[in-house]
């Protein structure tokens, strides 16, 4: 019996459900792991060692891919599930159109989207070394600093309330608008799509980001609230201004810290 169109891309749907699902829970694992090691279970003493204060050797090539892996893989838990609803949408016109290369366009897609955010998470660990080469870093890797944690409150709070993150989240909510308006042919369009999908993405949720040098790296409590918030972020109606009601509470908080004596 040979299966409709509807059945199809009921079916492209169901896959590319299970492989989002897959790739995110095998991130998180990866990070509970490393969450773990870091609380002194000992299973990646190097890893626990690199990202500690008390570490006194010099901060090298090596340490930086290391944290930047670690970066990736924090990367890929938090941000897969929010280009799921582009990716269903790009599974279901490819698929009307007679595509037949539409899983691994899809998956090209996917890829592009996440060398955006490991280039972040790049230059989140080269970030993170400076702060740790400064002494201003504890041992939960988050800023001791409570005069320049209430400055980056304050920031990321403003940011979320600025025309620039209204623009880049308004490129990321409509997945049929952005597929209007990208939209390229084959593998590699798919791939290009993707980047040009990601790099709105870390224009839109960057700052963001930034809240795990106030909860400390491998918070994984933290992660998984800011992975909501991108989501829903993504997934709201323009109208609620979801980035307002984040923005806000935030400068406060910022505000707070800093007048603290």
């Amino acid at each position: 019996m040979i299966a409709t169109l509807e059945q199809m891309i009921r079916r492209d749907r169901l896959t590319a459900l299970v492989c989002v699902s897959v790739v995110t829970a095998l991130a998180w694992t990866g990070l509970l792991t490393m969450s773990s090691s870091m609380a002194g279970t000992g299973a990646d003493a190097r890893l626990q060692a690199a990202m500690s204060m008390t570490d006194a050797r010099v901060w090298g090539v090596a340490d930086w891919l290391g944290l930047s892996g670690m970066w990736a893989v924090m990367m890929t838990g938090m941000m897969v599930p929010s280009v799921s609803p582009v990716l269903l949408h790009m599974l279901q016109i490819f698929r009307r159109r007679g595509d037949r290369l539409a899983h691994k366009s899809a998956a090209a897609f996917v890829g592009g989207h996440l060398a955006a955010w490991i280039l972040f998470g790049a230059v989140a660990a080269a970030v993170q070394i400076a702060l740790h080469r400064a002494a201003l870093l504890d041992a939960s890797v988050a800023i001791r600093s409570t005069a320049l944690t209430g400055a980056l409150l304050l920031a990321v709070g403003i940011y979320q309330c600025l025309p620039v993150k209204s623009a880049c989240l308004t490129r990321c909510r409509p997945p049929l608008r952005f597929l209007s308006m990208k939209r390229r042919d084959g593998t590699l369009g798919a791939l290009t799509m993707g980047l040009q999908h990601g790099g709105f993405c870390v224009a839109c949720c960057f700052a963001l980001m930034a809240l795990m040098f106030v909860a400390g790296v491998m918070n994984v409590f933290w992660a998984a609230a800011i992975a909501v918030l991108v989501l829903a972020e993504k997934l709201t109606p323009r109208r609620l201004h979801l980035e307002y009601a984040s923005g806000l509470p935030l400068i406060a908080w910022g505000v707070v810290k800093l007048v603290q004596p």
